[in-house]
């Protein structure tokens, strides 16, 4: 059977000397324009705490924090429960790869919170928004010409579609569209931490202005266990992204996942600088 990509970038080894520690290396299918999408850098952090051994629950909080840029080739994960109560475990995260002095450097630092779901009262005051089906909305047409991560995900945009021309007149910043990986792929958590992170720079919708940008955090918050992600499996979900603040150099952005049938899985928030 053919490995998905995804699953190719997210292939980790596990050390026999220190529970915790995995190598990897980066994905040319997920390459972005100067390194790793940052979506599958965030996925390969939570996949270490997958993979320990010691996991208590499954994902409740992430956050992953982007300290310098990811070269292209091997790199080193090293998750650490911290803290582990009845229900609920604190992990910290950390990659690292070797630098041009033969030592390692850290890239990105993590912190992440799993728990053991208790069945209790829920709703939600985030309702999905209006859409029509995936179906009646066109695939966008960006190519993965200078990312190649962008081919390996089918987006259909409903409403803030990436701007065609860039002349300053931008004057809002939500995105709503369609999403799902191109390669159909069963939804985990791996996989819906890389989505919360599909939607490109809010600075650049907001100005109609291709301004240089980098992340510099994400968190993401799951909001859904693994039997709803089985349920929806290979399906569509609806993201909608907003800008909030745009000022001194730094933008925040938040971003909402649902399902086709209306549950919310992931929201997240990232604070990103840009350059004038």
């Amino acid at each position: 059977m053919k490995t998905h990509p995804l699953d190719k970038a997210l292939d980790l080894e596990h050390s026999d000397i220190q529970a915790g520690c995995f190598t990897g290396a980066t994905s040319p299918d997920y390459w972005n324009m100067v390194g790793p999408f940052g979506g599958t850098t965030a996925a390969v952090m939570l996949q270490a705490v997958l993979r320990h051994p010691d996991l208590l629950g499954e994902p409740v909080a992430v956050t992953v924090n982007y300290a310098a840029a990811v070269g292209e080739g091997a790199f080193e994960v090293l998750a650490v429960p911290v803290r582990t109560n009845r229900s609920t475990q604190h992990w910290t995260i950390q990659m690292s790869q070797a630098g041009a002095d033969g030592r390692p450097h850290v890239t990105t630092t993590g912190t992440a919170v799993t728990a053991v779901r208790r069945e209790t009262w829920g709703t939600s005051d985030l309702p999905k928004p209006e859409a029509p089906p995936p179906a009646a909305i066109e695939r966008t047409s960006i190519g993965p010409a200078r990312a190649a991560w962008l081919g390996q995900y089918e987006m259909r945009p409903i409403i803030g579609s990436i701007p065609t021309e860039w002349d300053g007149s931008g004057e809002a910043s939500e995105t709503r569209m369609w999403i799902r990986d191109a390669e159909p792929r069963p939804l985990d958590f791996a996989a819906l931490m890389a989505l919360s992170d599909t939607f490109y720079p809010r600075v650049w919708l907001r100005r109609a202005k291709p301004v240089p940008i980098g992340t510099v955090s994400i968190t993401t918050y799951f909001h859904t266990d693994g039997a709803v992600l089985a349920e929806v499996g290979t399906g569509y979900l609806l993201g909608r992204a907003t800008g909030q603040q745009f000022s001194n150099g730094y933008f925040d952005q938040a971003a909402q996942l649902w399902s086709e049938s209306g549950a919310l899985l992931a929201t997240s928030n990232q604070i990103v600088y840009f350059k004038e």
